[in-house]
């Protein structure tokens, strides 16, 4: 099951993207505050990483430069509030108001994001490492994806 941290000022707004998200089957851990999204992104493994609009521009940017600092792999995808809106750092923008087109492009984001995480520690890694990566992807997207 994929590991995401999503955080957000706006604790309805939160609320309603973590049911949707939880009904996807993502064990979805919620952050209130940046101090507590940065205490659980030292805390643990994450899969991804969503920041809500209702956290200001400036503060969003910060947070994808202390992530990135932190060498999590983790993408960090930018929920928009209007069509269009992008922010510069984010491995994406995502506009929530289609919920399947949502969740689409985050399953999207995982799959890609995966990828690149296999294929860094085949680079770095040895052989049994990069296999033991390999498997653990495959067995987690089978579980999700049957």
């Amino acid at each position: 099951m994929y590991r995401v941290l999503s955080v957000g000022l706006d604790s309805s707004i939160s609320f309603k993207r973590n049911v949707l998200l939880q009904s996807a089957g993502y064990s979805v851990i919620s952050s209130s505050s940046l101090k507590e999204a940065v205490n659980r992104l030292r805390a643990g493994d994450l899969d991804l990483i969503l920041l809500c609009h209702s956290i200001p521009a400036t503060d969003r940017e910060r947070m994808t430069c202390l992530i990135r600092a932190s060498g999590s792999l983790a993408p960090v995808v930018s929920v928009a509030e209007t069509k269009g809106q992008r922010d510069v750092f984010p491995d994406a923008t995502f506009d929530e108001s289609d919920q399947s087109s949502f969740l689409s492009s985050i399953h999207e984001i995982l799959a890609s994001s995966a990828n690149k995480r296999f294929a860094r520690t085949a680079r770095i890694g040895n052989g049994f490492e990069a296999r033991r990566v390999k498997n653990s992807l495959r067995h987690r997207l089978s579980e999700r994806y049957g």
